[in-house]
């Protein structure tokens, strides 16, 4: 039995397409996930030429109406049954993202107790066997083993076992 971590944003619900949803309201723009395949996605958003999407971040109702990516539900559901899984989110960046947060858990994850559900500012004192994440800082301070969830703004980053879909990540843990 495996102590599984597993990051909310962009590897459970889908907030890149929020975001974009967002950044194409503020800027009259229809850009696409696959826009950022050879881009930087933070070089970009952070070039100066647009409105910024994160101060949108922050309003009431981002987080609550996310899209919970594809087989998600299925394959954590057969992991919290074979194996310990946390789900841990560093939340408080974005305060209005902690109860929408926990509502949106209960609604998409009920089977995850909340004893196994995490807000946090800094995962870097999490501990456990494998963590799930689309974020290098966070993958990068973790001992365990490491899957990087694809996501629009890692495309350029190498080095760590790259899983693109849910269905990848229960062949990694239920190989037969």
């Amino acid at each position: 039995m495996k102590t599984i971590i597993i990051d909310m944003d962009d590897v459970m619900a889908d907030a890149s397409a929020g975001i974009l949803d967002v950044f194409n309201e503020l800027n009259g723009t229809d850009l696409k996930k696959d826009f950022f395949k050879d881009k930087n996605f933070y070089d970009f958003m952070n070039s100066g030429k647009y409105l910024t999407y994160r101060d949108r971040l922050f309003d009431q109702g981002f987080f609550i109406n996310l899209e919970v990516m594809p087989d998600a539900q299925e394959v954590i559901k057969e992991l919290s049954e074979k194996h310990k899984v946390y789900i841990v989110s560093a939340a408080t960046e974005f305060p209005n993202s902690l109860r929408e947060k926990y509502d949106w858990m209960q609604k998409y994850f009920p089977f995850i107790s909340w004893r196994n559900f995490m807000l946090c500012g800094d995962k870097s004192i999490v501990k456990g066997d494998v963590m799930i994440d689309d974020h290098e800082k966070n993958l990068k301070t973790f001992s365990g083993e490491t899957l990087l969830f694809d996501a629009m703004h890692n495309q350029q980053l190498e080095g760590y076992h790259r899983v693109y879909n849910w269905q990848e990540i229960h062949n990694y843990f239920f190989k037969n």
